[in-house]
This record gives C-alpha cells, structure tokens and sequence, in this order.
C-alpha cells in the first residue's frame, strides 16, 4: 500500500512510535500461532516468567527468581503486586493456566514447545513449580519464548474463542495495552502506565503491516515510518546513505527452505526430493536475490546455533545429469511433469521461486508459482494440499532442537513437509534429554547428516536481520532472535 502523509503528521511523532513490519500479526494469543509478526505483536502486550538476552543467557521477567528443583521440575516466584491491563493482580493460578492452556489442543501450533510440559504445582499465590513429563533440557530457556506468555485466567475464559482476536482484544502485563486492530493494515497499542518494569517514554506504538519493501523504506525516509523491517537487499544502500537514517544489521538464526510436501507422489520418494535437489542452483540463486546479505545454508541448523554441522559441509553444487539420473531412477518422467511451488508474496521467496522456475524449465518440469498473502498461506499449508513451498523458520530460542523439531518432528504443528521419520524422531528425543557436551553434539551431527540423506526440504539462505531505524529514535535495539523490543525506546528532541 501506498503511505499516505496524513497518516502520522511530524508534530504527533514525539509521543507515537511508528513501526513497519511486512506482515500483519495472524492473531494475539500468544499459544495460537508460530509465526513472528504475531510474536513481536505478543511480546508488546505480554511478559514471559523470563527474558532472553542477545546473548543467549537469562533474566528475571514475572519470575524474579528461580530454582532449578530437579531436571524435570522448576521452581518459580513470581514478583508481587504485578497488574494485568485491567487491574487485576497476576497470581500463581493466571501462570498455571497460561502454560498447561498451551498443552491443549489450542496450542496445536506450539506444541514443539510444550509437547513435554506435565503440570504447574500452584504452591502460593507467588510460587509456582513446573513439572516436566521427562528431561527436556531445552524446554527452560523456551518459557521466553512467545507461548510462555503470561495470560489472565478470568479474561481469556470469559472471550472463549474471540480472545486475541480484532474483536476479542488482548489483556497483559506487558508494556502496551491494546487499543485497535484494523487487521491486514495496523494495530494500535497505548503505553502501560501500571507497568511493573521501567516506564515507557512514549504514549502510543502503532505497527503497521507494509508488505511492499520500498514503501517500507519511503516511509523511512519522508519520517512518517520511525522503525522498519525487514530492509531489503534493493533498500540497503539507500538506508546506509540517509542521513537521517541508521541500518542495524546482525546474523540471524534463521534458515529460508524449500520444503516438499512428502505424503504426496512422487515427492514421498527421497530419489525424487535429491533429483529436485540436483536439478537447482541454491547459490547461484541465493547470491542472485540477496547479494551479499546472508549465505546458502549445508544443514537445517543455522551456522551460530551450537551444533551446527554447516562449516564442515561442502557447498551445494548444481548437478543436471545426476538430477536426470535420479528421476530415471524413481520411474519419474521430467518432461511434461507439471509442479506447483508456493510461496508467500514476499519479494524475495517471489524471486527465488522465478528462479527456480527457469531452473527446472531446463529439464522440461513445468513450475506453477502460486503467490498467496500470509494467513491464508499458513492456513492452506496445513491443508496438505500442495507440491513445494518456499518458507523461513527462525529460532527464538537458540537451540539446536528449535532448529530441527517444528520442522521436522513428526506432527509438528509447524511441519508442512508432513514428513516423518522414526529415525529422526529418536535422535531429536535424544538431543532434547542429553545435557550439552560431547554426546549430545555428536546427537546433532547424526541428525543434520540423516536430514540430509532425506531431503525433506532444500535449504535455501541463511538471513540477517536488516531493520531501518531513524536517527532521532534512541534505545533501540534490534533482536538477533528477530522479536524487537521498543520498552527502552525515547525520542531525542
């Protein structure tokens, strides 16, 4: 959409944060989704028991403390005198109900997080003890993860199934309370003024959902935008050269894949993903489309993330006859074979699959690239339907088994290849249940070769986070986990 000037005039911007993001959130229940708009929507109206730092290490969130009672059981106390947005004080029972509500079939698409989660023991109203049904080593560090936010018992029983919806809004302990939702447009939130933490500098926070890139960057440079993300390779000089602008730029832990959907013929069939596989130019095309920003991936696990295997592959290299040889293999004929690939509208998975499309041309497969717009593209993976699809998955926590089990798990709320795998999913309960050390890297290094001799997917590029800020806009921070925080944000007059 265009950026209209009237919407955010200069005199207003003092006590207006406006932000640009490509996607609107899905919903702002936080078990409800996996995705990160809806996350960074979640992080502004909610808190989690504890916060992540960039560098991987924890702090006190509504926990202000906690023991580690057992590897399967973690005391928590919480702080006191916390208000939800409504008034009422956070109690022991609001965190019993938020985290065992992620155990059911409503936290459908989370449930890689909470799948090993038994029970919150309720000892007082400022103590809780969490209870794991087995050892889960990286289940702790995931409770500051979007599903470990903290709802409020009374008001999500009373919305029933409106809750977290335009209608149904939102209530927290977070910094912001939620005003508005014109869904696939903005959604407007106001500052906390009983917040427990630091106060906040500014009055509103407005998000804005810009899918077109240089729109994105437009309202940059006009001030009308005061945050945006992500910038995109065409877009980086012209943010680098602004003076009235900064880019902030890091690695992120995320991996950008070509999946196949493998309850489907031929693409059940490992021969055929490899032909794929064979038959494409992943860095040829990755260096086309992001020129210099970012890198083609060799494993799920992105190259920052502890295990990874990545530095000690060798790159992927295009290999037409052998992709032929495979597909005479499989009993596949290429020519006349007709194959849809799916993407969502972002400019570059567009770019990719164009690419691709001419790739496969060569060897006479006839690629369909079908463009939807997010929630419906979420909303038709799960429908099995289709041949491939271009898709990013980002690690909010930074462990391995974040990397591989959304993905790759057998009935993941977020596994679109619908692949499964008893190998697999031995080595993953393994990796989850070994502390860190030489067993357990040895865990994940038979589990990234294993994905790799399957091919469930095709690994495309390794991202990094490129988010355009105004110069006058201080205290900001961006994520490397992709989820921005804007609590220390103040304008410099």
């Amino acid at each position: 959409p265009a950026v209209k000037e009237e919407e955010a005039p200069k005199s207003a911007a003092k006590d207006t944060l406006v932000v640009a993001d490509q996607y609107d959130a899905t919903t702002l229940d936080p078990i409800r989704h996996n995705d990160y708009p809806s996350s960074r929507a979640c992080a502004q109206i909610y808190d989690t028991l504890i916060f992540l730092n960039d560098d991987g290490s924890f702090r006190p969130g509504l926990a202000e403390k906690w023991e580690i009672v057992s590897d399967t059981a973690y005391k928590m106390f919480l702080r006191k005198g916390v208000k939800f947005h409504n008034g009422d004080e956070l109690k022991a029972e609001d965190v019993k109900f938020s985290l065992e509500r992620a155990t059911t079939d409503l936290g459908a698409q989370i449930r890689t997080y909470s799948q090993d989660l038994e029970s919150v023991e309720i000892v007082d109203d400022y103590t809780v003890i969490i209870h794991l049904k087995k050892v889960n080593f990286p289940f702790f560090a995931s409770l500051a993860h979007s599903w470990g936010s903290i709802v409020n018992k009374k008001v999500v029983e009373a919305a029933g199934d409106d809750y977290g919806t335009v209608s149904g809004g939102a209530i927290g302990t977070g910094p912001f309370k939620f005003v508005s939702w014109n869904k696939g447009d903005r959604y407007t939130f106001e500052r906390n003024d009983d917040f427990w933490g630091d106060p906040i500098q500014f009055k509103t926070l407005v998000v804005r959902s810009i899918p077109e890139p240089t729109a994105r960057t437009v309202g940059l440079e006009t001030g009308e935008v005061d945050i945006a993300y992500p910038i995109t390779t065409n877009e980086l000089k012209r943010v680098e050269e602004s003076d009235s602008l900064e880019l902030q730029r890091k690695p992120l832990a995320s991996t950008t894949y070509m999946g196949f959907n493998t309850t489907k013929k031929p693409f059940d069939d490992p021969r055929v993903r490899h032909a794929f596989a064979a038959a494409l130019d992943t860095v040829g095309t990755q260096a086309a489309v992001f020129r210099g920003v970012g890198k083609t991936p060799r494993t799920l696990i992105p190259s920052g993330i502890k295990y990874s295997i990545d530095a000690e592959l060798p790159a992927h290299v295009q290999d037409v006859e052998q992709a032929k040889k495979l597909f005479a293999e499989a009993g596949v004929k290429t020519e006349g074979m007709k194959v849809q690939l799916w993407t969502n509208e972002r400019k570059e998975r567009v770019d990719m699959a164009t690419i691709m499309q001419a790739q496969l041309a060569e060897l006479g497969i006839t690629a369909e690239i079908k463009v939807l717009e997010w929630g419906a593209y979420l909303q038709g993976l799960k429908e099995k339907t289709h041949d491939m699809f271009l898709l990013g998955w980002g690690l909010s926590v930074p462990d391995p088994d974040y990397a591989v089990a959304g993905l790759l798990e057998t009935g993941a709320g977020t596994n679109y290849t619908f692949f499964s795998d008893a190998k697999l999913d031995e080595l993953i309960l393994k990796g989850r249940s070994t502390p860190d050390g030489d067993e357990r890297a040895q865990t994940y290094k038979d589990m990234q070769l294993h994905i790799n001799e399957m091919r469930p997917m095709i690994y495309l590029h390794n991202d990094e986070s490129l988010v355009g800020v105004q110069k006058r806009v201080k205290g900001f921070t961006s994520s490397p986990f992709d989820v921005h925080s804007f609590r220390k944000v103040y304008f410099e007059e």
